[in-house]
């Protein structure tokens, strides 16, 4: 009888809401991907589609181990985990493995790790704990933030040296919308902007590679390399716009089932949906996308504490921020700077982490219905 009690005071503190719209984004995610694999005449990438199935079990025990750990014990953790990241961002360049010109991944055997991923959510939980600290009320100080400033500089430039600009830039837009909750001071704010402005030609300059710069003109004109660095770009673009309003239906679009869209089951997930569900079935989505971000704010606004309040607005801002670059790259008003599209994408190191966000973000849930 307590055993009853216990499991149904168990689920009954489980954010169901939260589990659904998770639940949802799977089953879109293994539609395309199916669609995305099994177009193709190579046993790989079907064997991507069933490996798939593999990650999302382990993503759902990584869920409910993360809802089941307080969400507090990582305000001591968050430093080991800090570490272990950057120890694997700097094993990367020596025993990594190397695809498509970049070496980001380290060869665990059983799958390849792929160290940024995260580190992006070890740098949520180690600023959330540094701004846990501070009172709401006063707002952040410059001297306040060259601490957070200098364990954000260090993976960032790890990850510029793999080279990865994507992730290098997320891994500071992400812990940086933490800074709307805790409000630093204007001037802060405009000097960041002044600052960015004039740090921009200097890294067009002095810290983008060529091919880079390439993505960047390609990305404003990508007619100038159709057949090259502007062919992905291209590509994407006349699948979505294929699509047309209710799609080619399933497994019949062209651009995807023909492989004209490259890494279709990974960066150009939604190229794939787009074609196939056109409009209807990509606003739908994107419906369902902003469902799980209202929920996720909503917690972080009901949080019991400001540690919890951060955990779950960074989790979920980290979700956000690499839906709105992976959408933006594939309809062609971002540059494609290989981004995976959250629980859509095929990937172990992706989905595993998007999971934990997620069961942080649930474990603060759990516990807003306990204090």
């Amino acid at each position: 009888m307590r055993l009853a009690s216990e499991e149904r005071g168990f689920l009954k503190r489980l954010d169901m809401n939260l589990i659904l719209v998770v639940l949802c984004l799977n089953l879109i995610g293994l539609i395309n991907l199916y669609s995305a694999t099994h177009g193709s005449a190579t046993t790989v990438h079907m064997r991507l589609f069933w490996q798939q199935f593999v990650w999302l079990g382990l993503g759902w025990g990584v869920y409910f181990f993360m809802t089941l750990m307080d969400f507090n014990y990582w305000k001591k953790l968050c430093w080991l985990f800090y570490a272990a990241n950057i120890l694997a961002l700097l094993a990367v360049p020596f025993i990594g493995k190397s695809f498509y010109g970049a070496k980001r991944w380290l060869d665990l055997g059983f799958f390849k790790y792929q160290p940024s991923e995260t580190m992006k959510l070890a740098l949520v939980l180690v600023i959330a704990s540094l701004l846990s600290h501070k009172s709401i009320r006063h707002r952040l100080r410059l001297k306040d933030l060259i601490f957070p400033g200098l364990l954000l500089a260090i993976p960032f430039l790890l990850i510029v040296k793999q080279p990865d600009l994507g992730t290098s830039l997320l891994t500071l837009m992400i812990p940086g919308s933490l800074l709307i909750i805790v409000q630093p001071k204007k001037s802060i704010l405009t000097s960041a902007i002044i600052l960015a402005i004039i740090a921009g030609p200097i890294a067009w300059k002095f810290g983008l590679k060529s091919y880079q710069k390439n993505r960047v003109l390609n990305f404003l004109s990508p007619e100038r390399d159709p057949r090259g660095t502007g062919y992905n770009s291209i590509q994407s673009k006349i699948a979505v716009g294929g699509g047309q309003i209710f799609g080619k239906g399933f497994m019949k679009g062209t651009q995807s089932q023909l492989e004209f869209i490259p890494e279709r089951h990974s960066d150009f997930i939604f190229s794939v949906l787009s074609e196939e569900h056109g409009m209807l079935g990509s606003l739908i989505t994107l419906v369902i996308f902003f469902a799980l971000f209202l929920i996720g704010f909503n917690i972080a606004a009901n949080a019991p504490n400001i540690f919890g309040s951060l955990v779950a607005a960074g989790s979920i801002s980290l979700i956000f921020w690499h839906m709105f670059v992976n959408i933006g790259m594939v309809i062609g008003i971002m540059p494609v700077v290989g981004v995976p599209l959250p629980l859509l994408s095929y990937g172990g190191s992706s989905l595993l982490t998007t999971m934990m966000a997620l069961g942080l973000i649930s474990s603060v849930s759990y516990r807003r219905n306990i204090f």
